[in-house]
Order: C-alpha cells, then structure tokens, then sequence
C-alpha cells in the first residue's frame, strides 16, 4: 500500500482520557472539541496553517489570560482525521495511506488549508498522494470504502467519481499489461524467462488473469458505490457476461439466502423464511439490495444463468420484494426456460392463501411468456410443409426441451391433492402438439394425477386424457396404458387402436424391404454369372451386398416375431376388456366402433377394427400433424 510521510519533528502529543495534550513544554491556550474528545493547543501554529481556525481564533478568543474554546464537532472524519491535522501543523511526523488520505483532504477543506497559509499545505499534499493512490487498484478501492463515512464531503471534492473511474478504467483492461496488483491467488508464472539479444534475461510476465479478478474486492463496497462501479464498467463497453458475474458474485455475499441450497422440505423451508430477520441484514435493506440487482443485470439472453434468476425469484418471493421485480424475473427466466431443471422450478408457495405446495401460477406466467417469445423471434420462423415435417429447428428445439421440462414438471406437482384440474390442464395445453415427439411424459403425468386424484369422475378423467396423443406414446407407455386401469375404456381402445395400425405399417414396411432383398438377391446373382471367375472385384462386392441384405432379413425376422407376440398381448388385453365391461356390445355402444365378425361363432379376440373410427373417436383423439411413427 502506498504511503507518503509528512513532518519531521518527534511526537508531542499523548492521551490523556479523552484529551489529547500536546507536551511541547508550553502551556496550552485553547481548547478544541471535536465530538466527545478534547484537543489542549495552542493558537498560533493552527492560526497559521487553517483559515478556519484563524477566523474562530479571532472570534472566540480575548486578550485575557482564560483559554479559549471552540467547537468542531462538523468537521469531516472527526476526532480521528483533526488528530493528524494538529500534528500537521505543528510539523510532527505523519504517514498519509490510503485508508485517511480521503478524511484527511476533507478535513483539510473544511478548516480552509490552502497554500494562501503556506506552501504545501495539507490540501495540496493530500491531493499529490490521491494522484498516486488512484494510480494502484487496491489502495483505490481502500480509499473509496473510506468514502462511505463522509460521502457528502467526498461528493464535492470529486473523489468518489474520481476513485470510481479509475477503478473502472483498470476493471476494463488487462492489469497484467500494466502490473496492478489484483486480489485472489497468486498468477501462475513461467518458470522460463525471456532473453534479449544482448544476453539480459527478464522473468517472463504473468500469465492472463482470469475476466473475474475484481469480483471480490468489488463486493466489499457498499451497494450505492458498488452500484455506480457497475454503471461506469457498463458504459465502458464490458461484457454482459462479466457484469452479470459481479452480480451473481455481490448477490452471494450480501443476500444470506442464495448462499443456501434450495429445500423441498416443508419445515426446513420454514426455518429459512424465520431466519431471514436474524441475518446481517435487515429484511427491509436486503430487499432493496435484491430490487437493485435485478435492475442491474444485463437484458440480453443467457448472460445470466437460468439457476440463478430462479434463486432470485424465490428469494424475491420470501423477502416480499415489489411486484415489478418478481415480474422483471419471471420475464428474464421465460427468455430463456430451456436452460432450467425439473428441481429448479419447484418453488414454494408463499402466497398468504396457500393452496398448492408449490407455487404452480408463477411457472403458469413464466411459461406464457416464454411461449410469447418464442412466437414472436425473428430468428428462426416455424412453417409448416404438406408432408407433415417443421422448418426452422433452431426453434423447435427449444421448444421441445421445455416441453419435457413441463411435463416433468406436472409429474413432480401431480401428487398434490390441492391441485386443482383446471391448473393442470392450462400448464399442459400452453405446450403445443408438435413441441412434443413424444407423449410419454405428459401420460406419466396424468397417470400421476389421476392416481392422486382418484375421486375425479369419468368426465373429467375423459377431460385429462386430452391433453395426451396416443398416437405418439411409445411401445412401453403404450403396453403401461393398455393395463393401466385409471384410464377412461375410451382411452384404452385408441392405445390398441393406434398400436394395431402401428403393427400394420410395420408388417407393411418389412414386407417391402423383403421384396428388395429378394432382388438384390437376383441381381447379385446375375452379376456373379455374367463376370466370370476372373473378374474379382465385382463378385466380392456381390458377396458383400448378399452378406448385409441376409443380415437384414435376419433383423426383420426378429421384429416380426417380437410384432406378433405384441399382437397376441394386446389381442388378450382386448378380450378381458370385453369380459369385464359386459360384453363387446357395450364397448360398441359407448365407443360407436363398427366392426365385423368373420363368423357368428367367432371370439371377441378375433375381431377386425375398421381402420376409419367415428366421429366420437376422431373428436377423443388428438391430432397427429401429419406424424405417422414407425416402430
């Protein structure tokens, strides 16, 4: 830390109570109150330093022999900073430092000590050693903390903006290019040097400090300061990204509540809430603290993680921070909800009518918002083709990650009894069919839900089953729901419906395949007769198409016999469907499937389902968008 030493004469002055005497072997004749300490003087080595005292001198103190007494209880870093002024002017030695050259300057403007009362006064000495402070990083963030106590006197001197900018200016640039200390570990160093022509060898330089190396002596200041540091490294063209880890890294410090891992625990979570008051800070201060970083941040996508403005929005949340802060977070977090987890969306609620466990309205706006982003980007616009396919997958992919994270979303509420229908159904609609190539997490879901809720009647049970398209569940959530007894009859038939019409395409399509490998099987053998023995090269590539077209026929000989004996399990699901329902006579009068029977004497399990279902069954099932999966 840089320092400059003032004086040359020994030390005069010791304390004496709350007094301080000075033993220069005269009897002092005035007296100087300063707060609750008292400062035995005499008159004319202040009177020729200070205007200040000068003038009060002349006020205060008569001709006679009574000590004269004055008051400066105003004056700039009290007690303290009037202790170096005296010694100042009676020439006993004194060291200026960061850490009181601001109090020092102040105090030396207010009492008036210009070089109209002498040669390098203490004013122009202060602001010599302030050109070298501002010069070092740390000796200038030392001498802006000590702003904080005098901030009124700082102002108008312009050594808060002064200090502010040179901080900035070095947070901006590489401190390895100009040798400014910086705090955190010690820079690794190449063991090899650098030699010149001429033989001199010069350690070689540090290597490049990390983007991060100011965060933590940044985050010592208190927030006006730190506030004005943030606005200035801004306007000067720092990343976003560097700016948003200042914050994340001064939110750690000063909020005590994202230092802690989010609890799922109901009593731990209250602990936390009561907790709050205790902390070092009071609520009110972390508040405003919080509101202040949220303004603060960068506006632009992905520059702050994801995790973090949740962390934020639950605190936000506990503290009862504004409404346009929760608002600006939930934005913030919709921009970019593809970036989340499943456990970081499980925020407690704390609404004063608590109903659900977990505040399901908040993920209800981050989720609007995100699909209203997502609608209205520029950068990548969805069209749809004739064939079915999307254009622009830069934005469905996106999309889709938030669609599986909804879904688990909804199946980690769904255990909740609060839970209402209408707040599920709305969470779930929000994503769009196409956003989903799957339907398994949405189905384990509802299966959830409804395993929960086992009181819902059976129209609300049809009404659940909407927001799924049996279509595109998968072999396993298709065998699942054709045994799942929570799902409407309804329900079950379009799984077997649709996992028969699979069956179909999959015969279909292996029997094309088996119609080429015939072929190549024809070809290749044509090609064998006509080269010859003497032509090598062609046989062996017939040999190898032979090889691979018998390994596809083996591979398609497997799944046929893996379809049939789906066939056949989903054959018997359907006939104790109709035993235990009453006959497939109720299932044709509840579903209005027409079918035919080979033979009258022909078992419920030998039934053919007519490939186009009624009306009632096109309205259950949801569309397809022209997907057609395949096994």
């Amino acid at each position: 830390m840089a320092s400059l030493k003032l004086g040359s004469k020994s030390e005069v002055f010791h304390r004496d109570g709350d007094s301080w005497v000075c033993s220069s072997g005269l009897a002092s004749d005035i007296i100087v109150e300063v707060g609750n300490t008292s400062f035995h003087l005499h008159k004319f080595p202040l009177l020729s330093r200070s205007g200040v005292l000068e003038q009060l001198i002349g006020e205060f103190c008569g001709e006679d022999d009574r000590k004269c007494v004055m008051k400066l209880h105003d004056i700039p870093g009290g007690a303290k900073a009037f202790l170096l002024v005296a010694k100042f002017c009676y020439g006993v030695k004194l060291e200026l430092t960061a850490l009181n050259v601001v109090e020092l300057r102040c105090a030396a403007e207010y009492l008036r000590m210009n070089e109209d009362f002498g040669n390098g006064n203490l004013i122009m000495q202060c602001e010599n050693f302030l050109n070298e402070v501002f010069g070092n990083w740390t000796d200038s963030i030392k001498a802006l903390e000590t702003c904080e106590g005098i901030l009124c006197y700082a102002e108008e001197l312009h050594i808060v903006s002064r200090c502010i900018n040179s901080l900035a200016m070095k947070a901006c640039s590489d401190p390895s290019l100009f040798s400014w200390p910086v705090s955190g570990p010690e820079p690794m160093r190449s063991s090899e040097g650098t030699e010149f022509w001429n033989g001199i060898h010069v350690s070689s330089r540090s290597r490049k400090v990390q983007d991060d190396w100011w965060f933590e002596d940044a985050s010592f200041l208190r927030l006006p300061l730190y506030k004005r540091l943030i606005l200035e490294v801004g306007s000067r063209g720092m990343k976003p990204d560097i700016i948003a880890g200042s914050l994340i890294h001064y939110a750690r410090r000063h909020l005590p509540l994202l230092g802690r891992q989010a609890s799922n625990d109901d009593r731990t979570f209250s602990a936390l809430v009561l907790n709050v008051s205790a902390s070092a800070s009071s609520e009110v201060d972390q508040r405003r603290l919080l509101e202040e970083i949220v303004e603060l941040l960068p506006h632009q996508k992905g520059v702050t993680p994801t995790k973090f403005l949740i962390r934020l929005l639950r605190t936000s949340t506990i503290l009862h921070a504004s409404f346009l802060c929760r608002e600006n977070l939930e934005k913030r977090i919709g921009a970019q909800l593809e970036q989340a987890a499943i456990e970081d969306l499980l925020i407690p609620n704390m609404g004063y009518s608590v109903e659900t466990l977990y505040d399901i309205d908040c993920i209800q706006r981050i989720l609007d918002h995100f699909m209203l982003v997502d609608r209205n980007g520029n950068d990548c616009i969805l069209t749809r083709v004739e064939d079915g396919q999307l254009m622009g997958s830069n934005s469905v992919a996106p999309l889709t990650m938030v669609a599986n994270l909804i879904d688990g979303y909804l199946a980690e509420v769904a255990p909740d009894v609060n839970l209402k229908l209408p707040k599920f159904q709305s969470l779930a609609a929000a994503i769009p069919d196409f956003a989903r190539p799957l339907d398994d997490g949405i189905y384990r879901a509802i299966d959830i839900y409804l395993k929960a809720h086992h009181w819902l009647t059976d129209s609300e049970r049809e009404q659940i089953c909407r927001l799924m398209n049996c279509q595109k569940l998968s072999l396993e959530a298709s065998t699942h729901a054709a045994q799942n007894e929570r799902l409407p009859l309804r329900v079950v038939v379009q799984v077997l419906f649709f996992e028969q019409l699979r069956l179909r395409t999959s015969v279909a399509s292996w029997l094309f395949l088996s119609d080429n490998i015939e072929n190549s099987h024809n070809i290749s053998g044509n090609m064998a007769a006509l080269g010859g023995t003497n032509n090598a090269a062609p046989y062996d590539n017939a040999c190898t198409t032979e090889n691979r077209a018998f390994g596809i026929d083996n591979n398609m000989k497997e799944r046929v016999s893996e379809l049939e004996k789906e066939c056949l399990s989903m054959k018997e699901e359907l006939d104790k469907l109709v035993k235990t329902k009453g006959g497939w006579n109720m299932i044709l009068k509840k579903l209005g499937l027409r079918i035919k029977f080979k033979n009258s004497e022909q078992k419920p399990s030998k039934l053919l389902i007519n490939s186009k279902p009624d009306r009632e069954m096109s309205s259950t099932s949801p569309p397809t968008n022209g997907q057609q999966r395949t096994s």
